[in-house]
């Protein structure tokens, strides 16, 4: 059981689950689940910088998801993009953002329609400048340039889907 670690040994959260077969998933998902959450705190601190310390991250990714291409958008499409198949805890983001003032809303017909408000837009491009000062900045000289990341984003689009079919495989057991 060879490992790229110089002493053999593997970076996993759940050896049970690092055991035979496949043991390299049980690394990459380790490596998902610190990414996860060190991605989760760097968006609600960027978004404190920007002004709005009060948002979860969902929130901030329903947020710059509504914000995005400054088309209206319906709950339905962001549960679709953003891949959340609870649309609850979307629907209780949207509230909440609408309550803060960084949403419109519009019902037309049977369905509600979602924009940034013009302070929602400003939050958006604030917390952008944040990330360029204190993540873009930052990656300047480090060892991913902007192909290896587009790569490594559209692997991660790749996997998402192989847990998706793995989640409806299970779902049926």
């Amino acid at each position: 059981m060879a490992s790229n670690q110089p002493d053999g040994r593997r970076i996993v959260s759940s050896r049970h689950l690092a055991e035979g077969e496949g043991w390299e998933m049980s690394e990459l998902e380790y490596g998902l689940i610190v990414a996860f959450n060190a991605f989760s705190r760097w968006t609600t601190r960027c978004m404190a910088a920007a002004g709005q310390p009060d948002l979860s991250p969902l929130e901030i990714l329903i947020l710059h998801n509504v914000n995005h291409r400054g088309k209206d958008k319906r709950l339905s499409d962001i549960c679709f993009l953003l891949n959340i198949e609870d649309n609850h805890t979307v629907n209780y983001g949207l509230r909440k953002l609408l309550k803060a003032g960084l949403l419109d809303s519009e019902k037309r017909g049977k369905e509600v329609f979602y924009r940034t408000s013009a302070e929602g837009a400003a939050v958006c491009s604030a917390y952008r400048d944040v990330r360029r000062q204190c993540l873009l900045d930052g990656l300047a000289g480090a060892e991913l340039p902007g192909n290896d990341l587009r790569e490594i984003a559209r692997s991660l689009r790749s996997l998402s889907g192989h847990y998706d079919q793995a989640s409806r495989a299970a779902a049926s057991l």
